[in-house]
């Protein structure tokens, strides 16, 4: 008889990782590409616009970054609360407690006198309790106590690598209008590849991902070089 190959699952675990990258990598290469063909309706200066694409990015990098890091911190703040309150609330009040693990229990079809055992040999165990009301009650998980400068790095180190994407052509190229149309066509082939890939890994249709993607950041830089041409 044939030995049973083992069953080996194997599961997307990058989620937090990829989000950070899809936010700072869709802003970099957005932002600076809209403020680029901004300024080249309005100036023929390339000098003038890769200074102003550069701080641009400096600053978008730096206020991507801090954002990335307040809301890691604050969902771990969030957390920590109401892991206290949980805590609290097995010693004070055990008996709601008790009937909240039902409840949970309840909504995957297991009967109250079914869950009895369950939740009795639960509350023996104080720790996975509270971790089990902070899981299926709340819906929260512990969060990586490093996650914030991470996901702070990760977003800034994005913002930065899609931000010199249409901004390159500008640095090489001395003519502004050669610069818009290089860094139009280089951006939105890599809004295009960057969409797809996000689409690949989010569960969005890969296609339409990269066509929403690019046409957002189109319509961005197509409306700022149009304002600047009119104030101009």
């Amino acid at each position: 008889m044939p030995s049973a190959r083992p069953h080996i699952e194997k599961h997307f675990t990058a989620g937090n990782f990829v989000r950070d990258v899809v936010i700072g990598m869709s802003d970099g290469l957005t932002v600076p590409f809209a403020l680029a063909a901004g300024l080249s309706g309005a100036v023929q200066d390339t000098r003038l616009i890769v200074i102003g694409g550069l701080a641009e990015i400096a600053a978008g990098s730096i206020a991507m970054g801090l954002g990335g890091y307040l809301a890691a911190h604050g969902d771990a703040e969030h957390y920590e609360q109401e892991k206290a309150r949980e805590e609290r609330e097995i010693v004070e009040i055990p008996e709601e407690e008790k009937a909240e693990v039902s409840r949970v229990f309840l909504a995957y079809g297991i009967t109250e006198a079914q869950s009895v055992p369950i939740v009795e040999a639960l509350s023996e165990h104080p720790k996975a309790w509270v971790d089990f009301m902070m899981r299926y009650e709340l819906g929260l998980e512990e969060p990586d106590p490093k996650r914030a400068l991470t996901s702070a790095a990760t977003i800034a180190g994005s913002y930065i690598a899609g931000g010199f994407i249409p901004l390159g052509p500008y640095m090489a190229l001395s003519n502004a209008v050669t610069g818009l149309k290089v860094s139009a066509a280089v951006t939105l082939a890599a809004l295009a590849i960057f969409g797809f890939i996000k689409g690949r890994f989010t569960g969005t249709p890969p296609l339409r991902s990269a066509s929403q993607t690019m046409v957002i950041g189109g319509l961005a830089a197509g409306a700022a070089f149009m304002l600047a041409k009119l104030i101009a």
